[in-house]
């Protein structure tokens, strides 16, 4: 196993981050050096653990030469830790509040940012079919880790984590039983190839990429909270300038505006979980 980098200097250990974030940024144009500090070091840790690296700068080595190292990096340091319905009360919310909204317009669109390996998505779709809205919406589900984009573009996933959501899709509202939604086999279910129909997935990078398209429902659940407060300010600039007027923003329920310059710029629509409204630009 890998010696724990907290055993050397930790001026120098600072030093030896920061050179192999400069690197990344440089090398395969993914900035992680606005994230939050603490989070992203034990990521490193972890991934050079699984490495078998010795130290941060051996590390960077073989980033920086190996692709799939730099692959396996963003496994841990981009953020894909999700499960489905975990936002339930969120969603509840959709389905009472913002589905009569949204059936106002012909079409509508929705941006799901760092969706990681799918499960918000597929349980946003599950939420907008019951709701008689999939037909007319696009899903634009996208990640910075191509990895987790190619599990969620499959809607594959281990039977006992599915299973165990049931809970939470009846608690935000659900009518059915989820597992009508998917076939089983072994330990591995596959969602209905329809509910992924109107889902647009592609790599964005939230530290750099720029607005693509303007949307009714931005969700960006469970993200902020592993970037530090000046990349914050530039991801709510970023989904504020592509929210439509009136639009809905959904964060994580453990997440908030109020680090955000212009909060004002929304209101909290619920108590408890992350929805706001867009009230002004």
């Amino acid at each position: 196993m890998a010696a724990e980098p907290g055993a050397v200097n930790p001026t120098l250990e600072a030093i030896e981050i920061q050179l192999l974030l400069e690197g990344i940024a440089l090398h395969y144009g993914y900035d992680f050096r606005d994230y939050a500090p603490s989070p992203l070091r034990r990521n490193i840790v972890m991934s050079m653990a699984m490495e078998g690296v010795p130290t941060i700068s051996r590390y960077q080595e073989r980033i920086l030469h190996d692709p799939e190292s730099f692959e396996r990096f963003l496994d841990a340091a981009g953020v894909n830790v999700t499960s489905m319905f975990r936002e339930a009360d969120a969603l509840l919310y959709v389905r009472q509040e913002i589905v009569p909204w949204l059936r106002t317009f012909p079409s509508v669109q929705f941006w799901v940012a760092g969706c990681g390996t799918g499960e918000d998505v597929i349980s946003l779709a599950i939420v907008l079919h019951e709701s008689g809205l999939l037909h007319r919406s696009r899903i634009y589900a996208t990640d910075i880790n191509g990895r987790s984009l190619s599990i969620a573009r499959t809607g594959r996933y281990p039977l006992e984590n599915i299973a165990s959501a049931e809970a939470d899709y009846a608690r935000s509202g659900g009518r059915r039983s989820l597992s009508d939604y998917y076939l089983a086999s072994g330990d591995l279910v596959r969602f209905d190839r329809s509910l992924l129909a109107g889902v647009t997935w592609a790599r964005h990078n939230l530290s750099t990429d720029a607005s693509f398209n303007e949307f009714h429902v931005i969700q960006c659940t469970n993200v902020l909270t592993y970037f530090s407060v000046p990349l914050q300010e530039r991801v709510h600039r970023l989904m504020h300038d592509s929210l439509a007027s009136a639009g809905y923003l959904i964060l994580g329920r453990l997440e908030s505006m109020i680090r955000w310059q212009k909060r004002d710029s929304y209101q909290r629509v619920h108590p408890t979980a992350g929805v706001y409204r867009k009230v002004r630009r």
